[in-house]
Formats: C-alpha cells, structure tokens, sequence
C-alpha cells in the first residue's frame, strides 16, 4: 500500500476531524473520577460525537464493539469499556478515541489519572510519555525519516528509565483510518519512510513502567503489559508540511 500525501485542503479536513477527537477528549477528561466506569465513559463519547456532527471510528472496526478504547492501569490499548470497569483512586486510565467527518480521520489518545491519589512514580511515567510524543512530533519534518520520530521517542522513554512498546505502533492516517507508513515507538535515525509534505501520521508513544513485553487477553483485544505493570499513552495526529509539523488534534 502506498503513502498518501495530502493536499492542503484534505489537511484542513483532517484537522476538522482532529478538532472533534480533541473536544471530545476534553470533555471525557472531565468526567474521570473515582466510581465512574469505562461504560459511563463510552455512553458519553458515543453522545457527543452525534453531537457534533462525526461517525465514530473505532466501532465495527474488525468487529471492535465500542467507541472508545478505555485502558486502565497495566492495560496498554484496546481495552473495551464495561460497567465492570470502575475507576478507583489511583488509577490511571487512557483514552483513545477516533472519529470519521466528510470521508476523513482523526484519531488522539490522553492518559487520565483518576482522583488526586497518584504515586508520584506513576505521574513521572505519564509525564515523560507525553513528553515523548512532543519529542516524536517535532521530528516530523520533510526530509526526516520514520526512525527518526520513532528514535526521538525511545531516547526519551529510555532516558527516563522506562520502556517502549515494540507490539503496537502509530501509523499514517487519512481517508482511512490506518495507512502507510508504519510509525514505530524506537528506531535508529535516518532509517525507515523518508516524510514528504502532505503525509499524516498518527503518532502515539506507549509506554510501560517496567519492560516493555504485552500480551492480549481473552477478548482478543485488551493488550497488557506481561509484568502487570502500568502503561501509559498519548497519540495526536501531526501534517508533515513545509512549515514544519503541525498538530491536528489540538
């Protein structure tokens, strides 16, 4: 599959698209609370993106149920909301949500802490790896390549004493909602797609507190990290253009 470039008016549909994922986002932020579940979330994600005039993106994608992704505590992405699912005091919670307007993507994701109870390790951890994404971003630039974004991000993970997940990487987005290139958490600089402008990338760091092994559980969906420890993640979707990069979803 080739990489689609995008034209300056395709890239002014995708940050509209970007613009509901981010007020979305906002408004699901807000909500997190200890005795709030993944469902009550959804229900409201569902709601506003009606709202506001979008398609979901995520649901009856390969059959995916839901909405939002909800991924709490050692859950690293993919996790399907439930009434079962009840934040607590401690907890962190990421939220990936996408959404389709006029045939065109957008597709963010934030990593919530629930309550005021956080261990200050842990908000080390979803500091650095929304630190990193900032990192990756900045080196989407033309004439940069894929290893780049993915170096910049592993040396700040890595820097900070936690690991990047290999399993699960961003990926170019448009009018669907994966599309080439592949974009890696790690890489060696220099290597992988040469960025053009007019490419989109979602670029999304995961990021465990211990090693970065995952597996998937019964659902088929859910990945987790395989030591139980707590990940985090963050995702925008960023134009390569001749000014530099520049975020759609914020």
């Amino acid at each position: 599959m080739a990489i689609v470039c995008k034209s300056a008016n395709e890239i002014e549909k995708m940050r509209r698209s970007g613009h509901i994922v981010r007020q979305l986002l906002d408004h699901l932020k807000a909500m997190v609370a200890p005795g709030v579940t993944t469902m009550d979330l959804e229900r409201a994600a569902e709601a506003k993106i009606k709202e506001l005039g979008a398609k979901p993106a995520f649901k009856g994608y390969y059959d995916y149920p839901c909405v939002l992704c909800t991924s709490v505590n050692e859950e690293i992405v993919h996790g399907i909301p439930s009434e079962k699912r009840v934040l607590n005091e401690g907890d962190i919670v990421s939220i990936d949500c996408g959404v389709v307007l006029d045939g065109y993507y957008g597709d963010a994701a934030i990593t919530v802490p629930v309550g005021n109870g956080l261990k200050p390790e842990i908000k080390k951890l979803l500091d650095v790896t929304e630190a990193s994404l900032y990192r990756g971003i900045e080196q989407a630039r033309i004439g940069n390549s894929v290893g780049d974004v993915g170096a910049a991000v592993q040396q700040h993970v890595e820097a900070a004493g936690f690991s990047v997940v290999r399993e699960f990487v961003g990926h170019g987005i448009g009018t669907r909602l994966h599309e080439e290139p592949q974009v890696p958490n790690y890489g060696a600089r220099g290597h992988g797609a040469r960025l053009r402008e007019g490419m989109v990338l979602a670029i999304e760091p995961m990021v465990n507190f211990g090693k970065p092994e995952t597996r998937v559980l019964g659902d088929k969906w859910t990945a987790v990290t395989a030591d139980g420890s707590f990940s985090a993640h963050f995702e925008h979707c960023v134009a390569v253009t001749k000014d530099g990069p520049v975020i759609l979803t914020q």
